[in-house]
């Protein structure tokens, strides 16, 4: 099948509404996001405060060293983890809507039937996996990234 033949059938069985179903799920994905880089940001300039506290020093550049990377990874997987938390059910809601597709329509409906059949706590199953994969990744990444950014301003 081509790419206007699935335009083509998408519109025949669900009208223009078919090419936005699942864009609620996207958009409360943002979430995750929001809250990871808002708490990042905000350990970031407190390990940055203290360093420049504890070494009497004013200018920021003046106080960045190689710790900086176990910093940034520290700070990285301290808000992947708080973001995760607060933010899993969501994952949990778009994967049931991915896979049992038939039993759940939208995301209110697939998140109000989870909690009424599973309880409260099916909203968290499978969050230690999820996080064991998510804190190293985001650690790595966000003090790589802080890294590229110190050595092409420096």
């Amino acid at each position: 099948m081509g790419a206007f033949e699935c335009v083509r059938k998408v519109y025949q069985a669900d009208g223009l509404r078919g090419f936005y179903r699942g864009m609620s799920a996207s958009y409360a994905g943002i979430s995750e996001t929001v809250i990871h880089f808002v708490i990042y940001e905000s350990i970031k300039q407190k390990i940055l405060e203290y360093k420049i506290a504890s070494t009497m020093e004013s200018d920021e550049e003046s106080v960045k060293d190689a710790s900086d990377f176990m910093g940034m990874m520290l700070a990285a997987a301290t808000s992947k983890t708080c973001a995760t938390s607060i933010a899993y059910p969501h994952e949990v809601v778009r994967t049931r809507l991915r896979e049992e597709g038939t039993k759940y329509r939208s995301f209110f409906q697939t998140l109000s039937l989870v909690v009424h059949e599973e309880g409260y706590g099916s909203l968290y199953r499978g969050l230690t996996t999820h996080l064991v994969r998510q804190i190293p990744n985001t650690a790595i990444m966000m003090a790589t990234y802080e890294l590229v950014v110190y050595l092409l301003n420096g």
